[in-house]
């Protein structure tokens, strides 16, 4: 497990969070399958609901607005000391801005940019709140993959032009296009699949996205648990060298994984 109590260096995956078009719903699916509890932030914070595990924020949620597209992913969130700086930096490197930074009452500064793909990820600049507070245990995220249906190349580059990104091909990946990614110092950040995109809730073509990972105690029973709360298995659980993992959906039709690592994740 990882307790985080201060803003994790530059490029570290920080945050998630979701719009669903039936919070109460999702409440109950995710609260159940994840032991999640959640607190409403209040009118004054747009009813956005912090995800809480044993007492501490793990992830956000909200209803959507009626008038957004119906489309529905976990959105991760990216450390970074210079909101404003990163989203010139985005740019320049073939980045496209949906939402121009903006502060968060004091809770920290935040922009919603895309990638080259068209795989869409916000920036995070802490301040009273510096994201998730527990990571790599049972309940949180430990992990995140960029899917890209076409040449994942330009992303790669992107991201390493962002966040200095160390970018390696993965050994035995079977043929496939996956590359990890690494900060400066080495750790690793999540990976890059090249190939392959993701349908995401409420879409009917595969897109560029990122995928969350959460880590549970039991994989097989997280899967029986996604199907009891209205959600799909599109991936039977599988054993892997990390660890014991299926790919499945939420009852909006976004896609996560669930994850027994085959040792406690590297905090």
């Amino acid at each position: 497990m990882t307790q985080v109590t201060s803003n994790p260096p530059e490029g570290t995956p920080s945050w998630i969070d979701i719009g669903v078009p039936d919070i109460d719903r999702a409440k109950t699916f995710y609260g159940t399958l994840l032991g999640w509890q959640f607190q409403d932030t209040g009118p004054e914070g747009g009813h956005y609901n912090m995800c809480m595990l044993r007492g501490e924020p793990v992830a956000g949620m909200m209803q959507n607005p009626d008038d957004q597209p119906p489309q529905y992913w976990w959105n991760v969130y990216f450390a970074t000391d210079d909101c404003d700086g990163a989203v010139k930096r985005a740019t320049d490197a073939g980045g496209e801005v949906v939402f121009p930074p903006m502060d968060v009452m004091d809770q920290g500064r935040m922009t919603i940019v895309k990638d080259p793909a068209g795989a869409q990820f916000g920036l995070w600049q802490g301040q009273a709140h510096p994201g998730s507070r527990i990571v790599n245990d049972s309940g949180s995220f430990t992990w995140n993959d960029l899917f890209v249906p076409g040449d994942a190349g330009p992303a790669r580059e992107f991201y390493k032009a962002l966040f200095g990104y160390q970018v390696e091909p993965m050994q035995d990946a079977e043929g496939l296009d996956y590359t990890t990614i690494a900060r400066p110092d080495g750790r690793f950040m999540g990976g890059v699949l090249g190939g392959e995109g993701l349908v995401i809730g409420g879409g009917t073509e595969p897109v560029a996205s990122w995928l969350t990972y959460f880590a549970v105690d039991d994989a097989d029973e997280a899967a029986r648990q996604v199907r009891a709360g209205g959600g799909t298995v599109d991936e039977e659980p599988v054993d892997t060298p990390y660890g014991r993992i299926a790919t499945v959906r939420d009852p909006f039709g976004v896609p996560f994984r669930v994850m027994k690592p085959a040792q406690g994740p590297e905090s």
